[in-house]
C-alpha cells in the first residue's frame, strides 16, 4: 500500500478484503442476525485476527494517509467458491488490481514451505477468471523492513520487461511506484543478443502476431522511457541474453541487490529467453520468471510480484494515475 499510493492527488483507494476460509466450525461460532449482511463471527483468532488487521491499517492511515482512501471488505466463503466470490466483489467495486498472498509462506530459516494448496486453488481460478489485473506477492519479509523513508531512497525495486501484455502492465504499475520518494527503482529490459551464435536465430521466426506484439512493447517502452527514465526518477539497465540459461543467471544475480522484484506473469515474443524454464516449473500459473523468483531456493531476502494484465481490458487500459487496489 505504502509504494503504490503514487501522488496524493488524485490518491487512490484501497478495500482491505478478508476472504475468511467458511468452515463447519466457523459456522458453529457465527451469530445470526437479521438481514444478510448481519451475521457476526464469535470465533476468538477470527475476531482477534480482525482486530489486529484494524488496528495497523488505522494507525498507519492516522499517522501518514494523505491521499488513500481505506475501506473494508469482509466475505465468508469456501475455498471452493472463494474466487468466485473475489470476482464478484472486484466487479461490484470496480477493482483495477487485486493483489493476493502467495500459497507459500517464508519459515524461519528463510525459505518458503510447501504451501496451501487450497490458497493456490483460489489465486489459480482468480488468474483465470478475475474481472481485473491480478498480482501475486510472494513475501520474503518485504513488510518487515519498517517504516519506509520520504526523504531518502532506502527501498530497491526492480522491475523486469521481457514484453508482452503483462509485462506492460507491471510497467505502468512501477511507474507509480517510483512516484515514492522513498524508493528506488530500476527497470531492467531482456533483450535477445543478435550477436549470440547461442541464439539460433535462423531458427527463430518470428510470427506476424508475435511481431505486432513486439511493435506494441517498443512502442510502450519508449513512452515509458520519456515519462521516467529520461529525466532520471527511474534507472535503466538493459540484459542483452542469448538463451534461458542466461536469463536465469541474471535472475540469481537479484540476491541481495532488491527488496522486491515486480515481473509480468506471461513473457511475449522474446520467449528465446525464456525456452526450457517451463521444464522445471513448479508453479507454471506465474509465468516462467515469476515461477523462478518463487523458488523456495531462490532467495531469501528478495520479494516478488507477479502481475498479470486482464485479458479482458474494455476500458481500463494498464493502471491509471487514478485506480483501486485490493
Amino acid at each position: 500500500m505504502e509504494i503504490s499510493r503514487g501522488i496524493s492527488d488524485p490518491g487512490m483507494v484501497i478495500y482491505v478484503a478478508e476472504i475468511i476460509e467458511l468452515t463447519e466450525h466457523i459456522s458453529s461460532v457465527m451469530q445470526n442476525g437479521e438481514g444478510v449482511q448481519s451475521n457476526t463471527i464469535k470465533d476468538k483468532a477470527v475476531v482477534e485476527m480482525r482486530e489486529q488487521i484494524t488496528n495497523l491499517f488505522q494507525a498507519y492511515i492516522d499517522n501518514d494517509g494523505d491521499g488513500i482512501t481505506l475501506k473494508r471488505a469482509l466475505a465468508l466463503s469456501t475455498i471452493n467458491n472463494m474466487a468466485q466470490n473475489i470476482c464478484v466483489l472486484a466487479e461490484d467495486l470496480m477493482i483495477a488490481l487485486i493483489i493476493l498472498p502467495f500459497h507459500r509462506n517464508q519459515r524461519q530459516d528463510g525459505k518458503l514451505d510447501g504451501g496451501n494448496p487450497g490458497f493456490r486453488h483460489v489465486n489459480r481460478k482468480l488468474l483465470k477468471n478475475s474481472p481485473c489485473s491480478v498480482g501475486i506477492l510472494v513475501n520474503r519479509g518485504f513488510g518487515s523492513i519498517g517504516k519506509i523513508s520520504r526523504s531518502q531512497q532506502s527501498v530497491k525495486v526492480a522491475a523486469i520487461f521481457i514484453g508482452g501484455r503483462d509485462d506492460r502492465e507491471a510497467l505502468c504499475y512501477v511507474g507509480r511506484v517510483a512516484w515514492h520518494q522513498g524508493v528506488h527503482v530500476t527497470v531492467i529490459r531482456f533483450l535477445v543478443d543478435t550477436s549470440a551464435e547461442s541464439t539460433r536465430l535462423a531458427a527463430y521466426r518470428v510470427s506476424l502476431p508475435e511481431e505486432e506484439e513486439m511493435g506494441l512493447d517498443d512502442e510502450c517502452f519508449a513512452q515509458f522511457y520519456e515519462q521516467h527514465i529520461v529525466g532520471g526518477r527511474i534507472a535503466y539497465l538493459e540484459k542483452h541474453l542469448s538463451n534461458a540459461s542466461e536469463t536465469f543467471s541474471t535472475l540469481k544475480s537479484f540476491e541481495g541487490e532488491y527488496s522486491l522484484v515486480i515481473v509480468g506473469r506471461k513473457a511475449g515474443a522474446n520467449s528465446v529467453l525464456t525456452k526450457g524454464m517451463n521444464d522445471w516449473q513448479q508453479c507454471p500459473e506465474l509465468g516462467p520468471i515469476g515461477d523462478v523468483l518463487s523458488g523456495p531456493d531462490f532467495s531469501k531476502s528478495v520479494s516478488v510480484l507477479i502481475i498479470q494484465q486482464h485479458k479482458l481490458r474494455g476500458e481500463l487500459d494498464g493502471l491509471d494515475e487514478d485506480f483501486t487496489i485490493m
